[in-house]
């Protein structure tokens, strides 16, 4: 474990024999008998095929497996395997989604629809990068118990993360990284218990700030109402209406794969396939980007959960960040890569970093560029989504802090935060929760963690006080 940019994936790609390009390379890696190793990259959609259906892609691995059975039974053999494979990785569901293609899963679906081609491979190592990534409390725990499960069997499982929470429930030993260095290493319990270098500490610490409520109720920014979003033929979500008022922070909550993201991508107009109405200041916004004005697109701005795929491999940061201020605002080229330069400092990214190409920034650092460039558009409405998933918890507080600081210091901003985290959701005024595609509860962030109404909403706070409860137990052992 350790902070974005710390070295964490970087070593977990060198005990697959993967290096940066121009990298400098001493020691060795043993991997023992050999065998496959399984890897979970932190952004699964980048080794999953977007023109194929994730049935295909499962299959083609399977197959070879079952060659030495009658050919009359191989085809059923094989996707017997796909479906266990797919349960095993927490999609018990996963023959519904065998027809779907990778764009049409949420970010935590693709991520054990990864785990599952490792798993399928009959991998005896799995370097599993962030793989809690975008999962909510309940996801989190039986992919926990999953990887628990694997690593019980036999399967060696090194585990690249920032939860600190799945790190305790996992890990028998952990390496502290920093700047490329193992700075602490030792047995979890020890390591929580009693933490030696200040860096340790300072990742263990996870307090931070909650936004002030605005003083006077507000009139709605931006609504939805009577949305039914479809994939294909299938409804995946139905919000009859929900409101987000001028300075408010709403944050939308639910399991991976309950529509959090659709929705996001419906008020962004990233989804178009819907009926109902989303408005802005009471006008209608058309469906598709595409159609929606400089003024509008400037107005509601989108950070997606995989920073990688939304940015262009060949150009420098910096200059993709101006490019927002320059494109929707009519700002100069050189006041803008100004205006853009000030605000990644301000995210924790130096000049230095920013003018590199977006290969040369981790995971995490990407994302902070993101949200530099979407802030560059000074929009009236914000929509983040997973934004800190990928982050350590420092680099973590740090920006849920400054999104507390902009909505408290701007009136005309709000915030939509798509999350499964409900210690980030605490950031929010109010709490919608999403149970598969239905709003099933919305109301005070206060009310809805401490006296929810909806089952799903106790039993997704239940889950969370167990993973905590059994964690503590754990570290005092």
């Amino acid at each position: 474990m350790g902070a974005s940019g710390s070295g964490k994936t970087t070593t977990g790609l060198a005990l697959l024999g993967e290096y940066p390009v121009g990298a400098r390379v001493t020691g060795e890696v043993d991997r023992g008998g050999g065998g496959p190793v399984g890897y979970v990259p932190q952004h699964p959609a980048a080794v999953l095929n977007p023109a194929r259906r994730v049935g295909a892609l499962l299959a083609d691995i399977a197959r070879p497996q079952v060659r030495h059975l009658p050919r009359a039974r191989r085809r059923t053999a094989a996707r017997e395997r796909v479906v266990e494979a797919l349960a095993a990785a927490q999609l018990p569901d996963g023959q519904a989604l065998l027809r779907r293609y990778p764009h049409q899963l949420s970010g935590g679906q693709q991520q054990r629809v990864v785990l599952a081609q490792a798993l399928l491979l009959g991998a005896r190592v799995i370097v599993a990068d962030e793989p809690t990534t975008g999962q909510d409390a309940l996801t989190k725990s039986g992919l926990v118990d999953q990887l628990a499960a694997v690593a019980a069997s036999g399967i060696a499982v090194v585990l690249l993360s920032h939860d600190l929470d799945v790190v305790r429930s996992l890990a028998d030993e952990v390496l502290v990284m920093r700047a490329g260095r193992v700075v602490e290493s030792g047995p979890v319990a020890r390591l929580w218990s009693a933490p030696r270098h200040e860096w340790t500490r300072r990742l263990l610490d996870e307090h931070r700030s909650v936004p002030q409520e605005p003083a006077e109720v507000r009139e709605p920014v931006l609504e939805v109402r009577e949305m039914t979003a479809v994939h294909g033929r299938t409804a995946v979500l139905r919000t009859p209406r929900l409101a987000l008022r001028a300075g408010e922070c709403l944050a939308v909550v639910g399991r991976s794969g309950s529509g959090k993201t659709t929705l996001a991508r419906c008020l962004a107009g990233l989804h178009r396939d819907h009926d109902g109405e989303v408005l802005l200041d009471g006008v209608a916004l058309p469906r598709s980007l595409r159609h929606r004005s400089r003024v509008q697109l400037a107005a509601v701005q989108y950070v997606f959960q995989d920073a990688r795929a939304a940015f262009d491999e060949h150009r420098p940061v910096l200059d993709q960040v101006a490019r927002t201020a320059v494109r929707l605002r009519g700002t100069g080229e050189r006041a803008a890569t100004e205006e853009a330069s000030a605000t990644l400092a301000r995210l924790g990214l130096t000049d230095d970093l920013v003018r590199r190409p977006p290969g040369a920034l981790s995971g995490g650092e990407l994302q902070r560029a993101a949200l530099a460039r979407a802030l560059l558009a000074r929009p009236r409405v914000l929509i983040c989504d997973e934004i800190t998933s990928g982050l350590d918890t420092v680099t973590r507080r740090g920006i849920l802090d400054l999104l507390a600081e902009l909505v408290g210091e701007r009136e005309d901003l709000s915030l939509v935060l798509i999350t499964h985290d409900l210690d980030t959701a605490r950031l929010a005024h109010r709490i919608a929760v999403l149970d598969a595609g239905e709003l099933v509860e919305e109301g005070p962030a206060q009310q809805i963690l401490t006296a929810p109404r909806h089952s799903f909403t106790v039993s997704l706070m239940e889950t969370t006080a167990q993973l905590e409860s059994g964690n503590r137990a754990r570290a005092t052992t």
